[in-house]
């Protein structure tokens, strides 16, 4: 069975820690990226998330999101599901969507990535 609570590392080397999961799927946590929209040093910031039942089967799909307001005006939020493979390793695979605020209406075509 895939648990979400603990320290995740990704591909491009940002870390993920999830605090307890609540008995109603509600999660809360830090995540230090390592990619960042302006340059510069990383930092820690909140995450926020909710994972289905565990009892409703299968392996877990849940949903998180980042607010990066220490240095970006962006959020991003995350959507995936967790996996354990036959030598008992934990994957976790998600998509997301990065919104950083722009200045007008006009601009808004290239504020989603």
């Amino acid at each position: 069975q895939c648990q979400l609570s603990g320290l995740w590392r990704n591909e491009q080397d940002s870390l993920m820690e999830i605090s307890e999961v609540r008995y109603n799927g509600d999660f809360q946590g830090k995540y230090l990226t390592r990619v960042t929209l302006a340059g510069g040093c990383a930092r820690v910031s909140p995450l926020k998330g909710a994972q289905q039942q565990l009892g409703e089967g299968g392996w877990p799909t849940f949903a998180f999101t980042v607010r990066w307001d220490k240095f970006s005006n962006a959020t991003t939020a995350f959507a995936g599901q967790c996996f354990v493979d036959t030598g008992g390793k934990e994957t976790l695979t998600t998509m997301w969507l990065l919104r950083e605020a722009v200045g007008s209406l006009e601009e808004d075509w290239k504020a989603t990535r």
